[in-house]
């Protein structure tokens, strides 16, 4: 896989953060480039946590892969819907389940291949939409041998359907894009007040190692610290978007009279007037199952960059 022109040579590396547990960490964590999961049972059951965005970073994941275990992966778990978790799907065998949470595949049938669509920079390759075919609605439990994987949904937050992948023995968990670490979390699909009840959920599951959905690895005070960073920018979005709402100014209006602030400096910093606009969906009262217009956010978000927003993966 050839990094793009202008980008340093940042290698995907698979780390065993437990005995049979590995994170897949793909530097540096932008736009489509995310991080995934190989858990091995007990009895060598396989399991996937998500798959990645294009053809090629998908085969490399499975390659991977295959340095840790021969067998086909028995289970993917899909955390959430978008494509750079979801594209490579269609690359495990037909008798692989994957697994969601119900709002998952409902979005994942419903976005089919929109991603790849706005985000026009990379070469994906051959791509194709595989939805989950398990589905679960608050919990799952799956047994890899005496190796308990659970699953949970924190309600809707980055996501309607987003999932979070529990090693209770191994005190591992895998976050999806609930975490972006170094990253401006993206809630245009979600919820900012579930986003907020979704942050305090992951604390309380006090893990050893937090595996985000793009980042670094977090062990210990790293998980604390990035926690707190994500509740105050959360905290700061909402009185953005409360203030603004009240005052009748658009999204972007807010963003450009707010100007700077601690979180500006964060990895997609386009993505506050996105959030914005699911603020202000929620604060006219209007249910979370109604879509946003995706192409109208993202022409917002554009604009806030400055031009086009580039994708590395």
């Amino acid at each position: 896989m050839e990094p793009s022109p202008g980008q340093p040579d940042l290698a995907p590396e698979l780390v065993e953060v437990a005995p049979g547990v590995h994170a897949y960490v793909q530097p540096d964590g932008s736009w489509m480039i995310n991080n995934t999961g190989v858990v091995v049972g007990s009895d060598d059951t396989l399991l996937l946590v998500d798959t990645t965005s294009t053809e090629a970073r998908n085969r490399a994941l499975l390659a991977s892969v295959a340095a840790v275990s021969s067998a086909d992966p028995t289970y993917v778990i899909n955390t959430h819907h978008h494509g750079d978790h979801t594209f490579g799907n269609w690359l495990v065998p037909p008798s692989t389940v994957i697994v969601g949470h119900e709002a998952c595949r409902e979005e994942v049938l419903a976005a089919g291949l929109l991603a790849a669509q706005v985000l026009t920079g990379p070469d994906y390759g051959h791509i194709e939409v595989r939805p989950p075919s398990l589905t679960y609605s608050t919990s799952l439990t799956l047994h890899l041998g005496k190796r308990v994987v659970e699953l949970h949904h924190p309600g809707p937050a980055h996501t309607r359907g987003d999932t979070v992948v529990w090693l209770p023995a191994e005190r591992v968990l895998f976050t999806g894009d609930l975490v972006f670490a170094g990253g401006q979390p993206f809630l245009a699909e979600g919820s900012i007040h579930g986003y907020l009840s979704a942050l305090e959920f992951l604390r309380a599951f006090d893990a050893a190692v937090v595996v985000p959905g793009h980042g670094p690895l977090l062990r210990g005070s790293e998980i604390t610290r990035v926690l707190d960073d994500l509740v105050a920018y959360t905290t700061y979005l909402s009185e953005l978007a409360s203030s603004g709402h009240a005052a009748a100014k658009t999204p972007m209006d807010v963003v450009r009279e707010a100007g700077e602030s601690r979180f500006s400096s964060w990895q997609e910093s386009e993505r506050l007037v996105g959030n914005l606009h699911r603020a202000y969906h929620e604060l006219d009262g209007k249910p979370l199952s109604e879509r946003l217009e995706l192409p109208r956010v993202w022409m917002d978000m554009m604009e806030l960059h400055g031009g086009p927003i580039a994708c590395h993966a």
